[in-house]
C-alpha cells in the first residue's frame, strides 16, 4: 500500500526532484529505504495537536522519503502515545513526545513545525514557531480571526520563513486542471460560483463542570484562549462549535469550498458580505451555525456563495462537497474528490475528468491521504528550493477571511460593507469588534 503510495506521489509531483527515485532495495521495506535515500537532505518535523487530523497527517509524513518526524507534541498524553505508534514501521527512529510543544521549538533540529491543534492555537503556534527558526504547515484555518491572519502575513516577511496552509485542494492534479479551466474561459465568462458542505452531526448534549481528565493539561490545551472552566462536552472535536475556540462548519469546511472559489474566480477581497442561518436542528450547547449561507458580492461583478449544513446530510449534486462555476458557456464542477466535470448550459456533460482514488470527505481525520502528500512535498520544495508555495499564508489567509466574515456577519446579524483594497468591515464599530480577540494574559500575538 504504500510503496504504491509513494509511486502515485512520483508519478503526479511537477518536480523531479522531489521525491528519491528508484525501487525498493532487497532486503527493505519501504520506511526503511526512504530512510536511505537523500537522508542527509530530509526536512526534520515536529508534529504539534496529534489527536485527530494530526496523526493523520503525522502518518502521512511519516512515509515521505525526504522527512522524519523526530517530535510528536500534544497535551493529551494518549494522543501522543497513539500517535507514535501509528507511525511505528513507517519510519526508522521514533519521535520523541512532548505535551509542551514550545520544549520542541527550542531544538534547532527541528525544520518544521505541523500544527494540527485547535482553530484558537493555529496562528499563535506559527508565529511561535517562525520565531524559534521554524518553517510551518499549519491546518486550515490559519488563524481563529482576522487580525491574527494579518500578524501572520507580516510574520512570514519579518522572519523568511515558509509558512503553508492545509487547503490540500490547491496540489490535487485534477483540480489544478479545473482551475485552469476555469480561469482560461472553458465555461466563458464565469459570475457566478457556489460551494457546499453536507453532513450528519449528531448532538453534544449539554456540558456539565467536571474534574480534568488525569490525561489533559487543560491549562496548555487552552493556550491563548481567556481561561474556562473545563466541561465534559468540549473535547475532542466538539471544540469546534464554540466562538471561544472554534470558528464553526463555515471555517471547518467551508474554508476549502470557498478558496476553491475565489482561486478559480481570480478574487481577492468583496465589497459586501451576509449570513443568514443559525443553530436549528438541536437544543444543546452548540454556538455556531449548524446551518449556514454565506453570499459574497464583489467589486468585478461577481458573486459566489456557501451552504453548510452540519446536521442533514443530503447530497448537493451528488455530492457532498464540492463546487460549481457558473459561466457565459456552461458550469463547471469540482465535487469531493480530485476530478471535474464540465456541462453546457442545459446541463449536458461535454467534458468529465474522474479521479481512480477514492476520498472520503466524512473521514474526520484522513479523507485523502495519497494526494494530500503533494501539498506536503510542495512545502518541502518552498523550502529546499524557493519554490512557489501552493498555498502560501497570503493566499491561505485571504480565503479564510472571506468566511470569517460570513461568520461576523452571521453574529451581528446584519449584512457588511467591506473595503475591496484590504477586506476590512467599513463604518461598523460592532462589527469591527470580532476582527480580533482577548488572549490570556501573557499568550498575546506579539510581532
Amino acid at each position: 500500500m504504500e510503496n504504491a503510495r509513494r509511486t502515485f506521489i512520483r508519478k503526479s509531483l511537477a518536480s523531479a526532484s522531489a521525491l528519491s527515485v528508484g525501487g525498493i532495495l532487497p532486503g527493505f521495506g519501504a520506511a526503511s529505504y526512504g530512510r536511505i535515500i537523500g537522508a542527509n537532505d530530509r526536512i526534520v518535523v515536529s508534529m504539534m495537536g496529534v489527536n485527530s487530523r494530526g496523526k493523520a497527517l503525522a502518518k502521512n509524513f511519516s512515509i515521505q522519503e525526504n522527512c522524519e518526524i523526530a517530535h510528536v507534541c500534544d497535551v493529551d498524553s494518549r494522543a501522543i502515545a497513539a500517535c507514535i505508534e501509528a507511525i511505528k514501521g513507517r519510519q526508522v527512529r521514533m519521535p520523541k513526545g512532548f505535551v509542551d510543544f514550545r520544549q520542541s521549538l527550542e531544538n534547532k533540529d527541528i525544520d518544521v513545525m505541523v500544527i494540527a491543534a485547535p482553530d484558537h492555537w493555529h496562528a499563535p503556534a506559527s508565529l511561535l514557531a517562525m520565531q524559534a527558526g521554524k518553517h510551518v504547515y499549519v491546518e486550515k484555518p490559519c488563524c481563529h480571526n482576522p487580525r491574527e491572519g494579518e500578524i501572520l502575513v507580516e510574520g512570514a516577511k519579518l522572519y523568511g520563513k515558509v509558512i503553508q496552509m492545509g487547503n490540500q485542494r490547491r496540489s490535487w492534479p485534477n483540480v489544478v486542471k479545473a482551475i485552469q479551466e476555469v480561469r482560461e474561459g472553458s465555461i466563458g465568462r464565469v459570475y457566478f460560483g457556489k460551494g457546499w458542505y453536507t453532513n450528519n452531526r449528531g448532538p453534544i448534549g449539554t456540558g456539565k463542570d467536571a474534574d480534568v481528565p488525569s490525561w489533559l493539561n487543560w491549562d496548555l490545551w487552552q493556550g491563548p484562549a481567556p481561561r474556562r472552566a473545563f466541561k465534559d462536552n468540549f473535547l475532542h472535536y466538539n471544540w469546534h462549535w464554540f466562538w471561544h475556540w472554534g470558528t464553526g462548519e463555515a471555517l471547518n469546511n467551508g474554508t476549502h469550498m470557498v478558496d476553491l472559489l475565489r482561486w478559480g474566480m481570480d478574487l481577492d477581497y468583496p465589497v459586501r458580505v451576509s449570513s443568514s442561518g443559525g443553530r436549528f436542528r438541536y437544543k444543546d450547547d452548540w454556538e455556531t451555525p449548524d446551518t449556514q449561507v454565506i453570499n459574497l458580492d464583489f467589486a468585478k461583478g461577481v458573486s459566489i456563495s456557501w451552504e453548510g449544513r452540519s446536521c442533514n446530510g443530503k447530497p448537493n449534486e451528488g455530492s457532498s462537497v464540492g463546487v460549481v462555476f457558473y459561466g457565459e458557456n456552461g458550469s463547471l464542477m469540482i465535487p469531493s474528490g480530485n476530478s471535474y466535470t464540465i456541462f453546457d448550459l442545459q446541463g449536458k456533460v461535454v467534458k468529465e475528468v474522474r479521479e481512480q482514488y477514492t476520498i472520503d470527505p466524512h473521514d474526520l481525520s484522513n479523507p485523502s491521504e495519497q494526494i494530500d502528500a503533494l501539498h506536503i512535498q510542495n512545502l518541502f520544495d518552498a523550502i529546499k528550493n524557493g519554490s512557489p508555495l501552493r498555498s502560501d499564508v497570503d493566499s491561505g489567509f485571504k480565503s479564510t477571511l472571506l468566511v470569517q466574515l460570513g461568520n461576523i456577519s452571521q453574529r451581528v446579524g446584519r449584512s457588511l460593507n467591506i473595503d475591496p483594497a484590504n477586506g476590512h468591515i467599513l463604518k461598523d464599530h460592532e462589527a469591527s469588534g470580532f476582527w480580533g480577540r482577548s488572549y490570556e494574559k501573557g499568550w498575546e500575538m506579539k510581532l
